[in-house]
């Protein structure tokens, strides 16, 4: 009837099984299917790059993207799940660069920008097939076989079309801007990416002293963290409102902000001459600092005034290259200074700057400050650290450089990016309030272009001859206008070739940049449906999300492209719920990296404790927005904790299930007469299909995870722990037909509440237990609905109190063990004293478990334990301490009182030496000590005593049971059924020689006969000190 279930934990194989299966009957696609015209639920998959390894966090990601749409679509929602590849930028380009041998632009250029590009069209893939594995393995549904493809020509004319839009709406615009560039990769990058690699460095910032014109002797000292900006200084820039002061040092003058001066010079060290106002400054010329031949026309090497100047560190004197930095930029416009830039587009200086052609810009600082040095131009060295900024992509620390690029005016529209972002509900909430809702307030203009070649051209054609810009927003636009009779692939090269006339004479042709890859992923919403081209309404009915998820470095990547495109298009966000995931570190915390040698390889895992114990883990170890310490003995614990216990309940329900031929069909719930402890776990099996289908609906990953191994928990080592006697014996009783039937029902249902979690557990429970015997039932656990929760047989009181009687008999054991008495041996009663009163129902299984013969109720367990209180020195010391010894002896005196009115939440009041003394708990040291023949143990809120007196009755019991015991474990180790019947032969003295003889024992082990030889399986054991020889044959 029932397929044999193996205890052992190697799940991975049993996976590989359902996955086949998955597979041949294609489960994913009709569970997709069957919703088909239902209410939608739309989640976005955010787009792996397929030409980069998949490592442990897109596990994570994997795993925490699929648990939603796996329950949605079990609650009758139409859940389509469209996969997607990033598949343009630079880190393909990097790639192929290094398959090629080749270094940088020129060499591209070199080898030709077409082969390239076949090139990089081929490398996205490079790892496709490891993505598709691991994505198979661990579980993650999502439609590969029709995903969207960002370098796709549909894809790409998508965003074509929203490019335009955005131009017709006044918002695209060509700046000439100082932006974050990176020399290696040869383009600009945008803030959302220079967002994501900051790094913090220490290097050396320099005081320099500029001479100021026609006053030998007088310097403006100047402060700056970025030397090889110096050869492109043009002017020095004050702050116009604060007071700067000429010092005399030694034979030399220094002109600074005066609220500095005491940072560089100790009192006494300089002469104050003079204070004036910066705007006093304003025009004073110094001599340029460098020989070198900058070409520029302009007046240059004077004072300007700017309030961006700060006296927070430095000199308040700040030197202005208006070639690199945003502020300088802005300062050499309104003074109209000369543009100089020693710097070229490779962040190496040009020819000009003759003793360091070539050099790389950071390179050169150590050079500059020597010769700065050399020429006593160079007051003082200071060794700072900050954060700076490195290309995400290859590494190389960026340079801000003027270049032109193209804009998105997202400023523009800041305020409907606010809304959008307070539409969002954030997982964390932080996330909207605090990381992205600062970079929203503090948002600019998005720099789209890239210089680069394999990527979505920008559809911006300009005139040669009167400037006229043109965006392009269709293919058939294109073909119209540049005169085409069939479609071109829009990449490079082919897109450059397409020229036209413009109505002036000139030509129109393509601006060579290509898009900022992020904008292709941010249009996906839109772009994967090849909108506004085709499937208007799906795209209508699946916007917005109602899901997505990536990790926390999406913030100011995915999550805020999505965000700015989406908003500008179509004025509002894209997505509804975000849950927004920590990173994976090592077991100890540290951020996982090769170089450290702690990378986890995701197959390590998989293929060793598979994908559910994986999956598992990531639900229940912590909130999926805290950063994970992730280790494959974490993995383990989890694995055995709650799958492990899962597994072997099930394993225990289908072996006596076969045994008895039970089949469930034949069997219905409402007709069985239900024990308390059935009616409790079905009433626990209810409150959790409450408690998880309410939590999914809010996202509560981690809760309703906890939750289900809490119930899990319950049940094997509570519910089938007291029910196993009930599948013994060999008649079908109504008790025993109860307990199969209860646990079928849980166990069966249970496989479909966790199906989102674990899938494969969920089937291989579900086939065995469900598709086994009802040929009606869905084809796989996956095809089911959620269960619903039946509210006539959730009993809160009941469960409330199951939950005291779990509470004592943990208290009782303490007690046991305290007194040193094994739980074999019966003892007389326990004294219960909580906070209610128990069933009798409920006692009886307290007295069961505890092997007591009954529990007393009794609200005063003071007759049976004394207290031993101390004082609470951090408390009572400062309020009272020349009365401690005094408070100590009244302690003693009195305990049993003080400690009763403490404990009952009220304050002890006594008088010492004409003073008031209170007492509260907490400035109370409470020990307990048991009076002669008890033993107890309290919670504070729950007190259990046992009495420990043990009568001849008691011990022959006791005896009794350990033999009991004995011969069960023998039975185990000698490798006998559970449905056979043996001989025992003994050789035992005092009591238990008396067990034997009276041959109580034996209904419990299936003993018919007594043996008289000691030719089975023997071993020796001590029963509470008697010797005695055990000898065991099958019958």
């Amino acid at each position: 009837m029932y397929k044999p279930v193996d205890t052992n934990l190697n799940f991975v194989e049993r996976e590989k099984e359902v996955l086949a299966f998955w597979k041949e009957n294609e489960i994913f696609e009709k569970s997709v299917e069957k919703n088909k015209g239902g209410e939608c639920f739309n989640f976005y998959d955010g787009p792996p790059t397929a030409n980069g390894k998949p490592h442990i966090g897109h596990i994570l990601t994997r795993v925490m993207k699929d648990i939603i749409p796996r329950y949605k679509t079990m609650k009758g929602y139409y859940v389509r799940r469209k996969a997607g590849w990033d598949t343009h930028g630079l880190p393909v380009e990097l790639e192929v660069e290094k398959q090629l041998g080749i270094d940088g632009k020129q060499e591209i250029e070199k080898y030709g920008i077409e082969p390239f590009i076949k090139k990089c069209k081929e490398s996205v893939w490079k790892y496709k097939h490891e993505w598709e594995v691991m994505s198979d393995r661990i579980g993650y549904w999502a439609d590969m076989k029709n995903p969207y493809i960002t370098y796709d020509d549909n894809y790409i004319e998508s965003v074509w079309w929203s490019l335009k839009q955005i131009a017709d709406k006044g918002l695209l615009y060509k700046g000439y801007k100082i932006v974050p560039y990176c020399p290696r990769c040869g383009t600009a990058l945008s803030s959302h990416e220079v967002a994501q690699g900051y790094k913090d460095v220490e290097e050396k910032s320099v005081f320099i002293k500029f001479a100021v014109k026609g006053r030998p002797g007088v310097f403006f000292l100047a402060w700056t963290t970025t030397p090889w900006t110096l050869p492109s200084n043009v002017a020095l820039c004050v702050n116009p409102k604060e007071d700067y002061v000429e010092i005399k040092v030694g034979d030399e003058t220094y002109i600074m902000a005066d609220a500095l001066v005491g940072s560089l010079f100790e009192e006494g060290q300089y002469e104050k001459l003079s204070v004036k106002k910066g705007k006093d400054y304003e025009y004073t010329e110094y001599e340029p600092l460098f020989d070198y031949n900058t070409g520029a026309k302009e007046k240059a090497y004077y004072v300007t005034c700017d309030g961006y100047v700060t006296l927070t560190d430095g000199t308040g004197v700040v030197h202005i290259a208006p070639a690199f930095g945003e502020d300088d930029s802005n300062v050499g416009k309104r003074y109209g200074l000369p543009f100089v830039q020693m710097v070229d587009s490779r962040g190496r200086f040009v020819k000009e700057a003759y003793d360091l052609v070539d050099v790389f810009a950071k390179d050169a600082d150590k050079m500059i400050i020597e010769k700065l040095r050399e020429q006593g131009k160079l007051f003082k060295e200071l060794m700072f650290t900050h954060s700076y900024p490195f290309c995400w992509r290859c590494d190389t620390p960026l340079l801000y450089y003027a270049r032109s690029s193209w804009f998105i005016k997202v400023t523009a529209v800041k305020e409907q990016l606010l809304a959008s972002n307070a539409s969002v509900n954030w997982m964390p909430p932080t996330i909207g309030t605090g990381r992205m809702g600062n970079f929203l307030e503090n948002v600019i203009d998005w720099g789209i272009s890239r210089e680069r070649y394999w990527g979505t051209p920008l559809p911006i054609w300009v005139c040669n001859k009167c400037g006229k810009v043109h965006v392009v927003g269709s293919r058939e636009e294109l073909r119209k206008l540049g005169g085409l009779d069939h479609d071109i692939e829009l990449h490079r090269p082919y897109i450059d070739e397409v020229k036209w006339q413009c109505e002036c004479g000139g030509e129109m042709v393509r601006t060579p940049e290509v898009l900022d890859c992020w904008y292709d992923s941010g249009s996906m919403p839109f772009a994967q449906w090849h909108y506004p081209f085709e499937n208007k309404d799906i795209f209508e009915s699946t916007f917005p999300a109602d899901f997505i998820s990536e990790a926390v470095d999406q913030t100011r990547g995915w999550f805020y492209t999505l965000l700015a495109v989406s908003t500008t298009l179509f004025g509002k966000s894209p997505f509804r719920n975000c849950i927004v995931l920590g990173h994976v570190n090592d077991k100890d915390g540290i951020k996982m990296s090769k170089h450290k040698g702690n990378v986890v390889e995701p197959f390590t895992v998989l293929d060793k404790q598979g994908a559910d114990a994986t999956r598992w883990y990531f639900y229940t170890a912590s909130a999926p927005w805290l950063p994970s310490r992730f280790s494959a003995e974490n993995v383990s614990e989890a694995q055995r904790k709650f799958m492990g216990t899962l597994w072997n309940t099930y394993a225990f329900f289908v072996l006596y299930a076969e045994i008895d031929k039970f089949n469930p069909t034949e069997h219905k719930l409402e007709d069985c007469k239900l024990t308390v402890m059935d009616k409790w776990i079905l009433s626990g099996l209810n409150s959790l299909i409450k408690f998880v289908d309410e939590g999914l609906n809010e996202y509560k990953i981690t809760e309703t995870s906890r939750a289900i191994g809490e119930f899990v928990d319950n049940l094997s080592n509570w519910y089938v722990r007291r029910c196993r006697d009930r599948f013994w014996g060999s008649d079908m009783t109504e008790n025993k037909e109860a307990a199969y039937v209860t646990l079928y029902t849980v166990l069966s249902t249970l496989s479909k509440v966790i199906a989102p979690y674990v899938p494969f557990l969920a089937e291989n429970m579900y086939q065995n237990l469900v598709a086994n015997f009802d040929k009606n039932a869905p084809l796989s656990v996956h095809l089911c609905d959620f269960p619903v929760a039946d509210e006539s047989r959730i009993d809160p009181e009941l469960e409330s109190g199951m939950n005291d009687v779990l509470k004592t008999v943990v208290l009782g054991r303490a007690a046991r063990n305290k007194a040193n008495i094994k739980n074999r041996q019966p003892l007389k009663r326990l004294i219960y004293n909580g906070k209610k009163e128990l069933s009798p129902e409920l006692k009886a299984l307290v007295e069961d478990e505890l092997n007591v013969k009954e529990v007393d109720i009794s609200a005063d367990s003071a007759k049976y334990i004394s207290y031993e209180l101390k004082p609470q020195l951090k408390t009572l010391g400062p309020k009272y301490g020349a009365l401690l010894g005094k408070i100590r002896a009244l302690l003693a005196e009195k305990s049993d009182e003080i400690a009763a009115t403490v404990k009952s939440g009220k304050t002890y009041v006594a008088e010492l030496d004409g003073k008031t003394v209170e007492l509260a708990e907490e400035d109370l040291l409470i020990s307990v000590k048991n009076k002669e023949g008890f033993s107890s143990e309290s919670d504070g809120e729950t007190t259990v005593v046992l009495d420990t007196e043990l009568n001849d009755e008691l011990i022959y019991e006791g005896a009794e049971r350990e033999i009991v015991s004995k011969i069960q474990t023998m039975r185990k180790e000698a490798g006998f059924e559970v449905v056979d019947h043996i001989s025992v032969a003994y050789k035992a003295e005092g009591v238990a020689k008396s067990v034997f003889e009276k041959g109580t024992y034996k209904a419990d082990v299936l003993c018919d006969a007594d043996g008289n030889d000691f030719d089975g399986y023997t071993k020796e054991w001590d029963i509470n000190g008697d010797k005695v020889t055990i000898s065991i044959k099958k019958i």
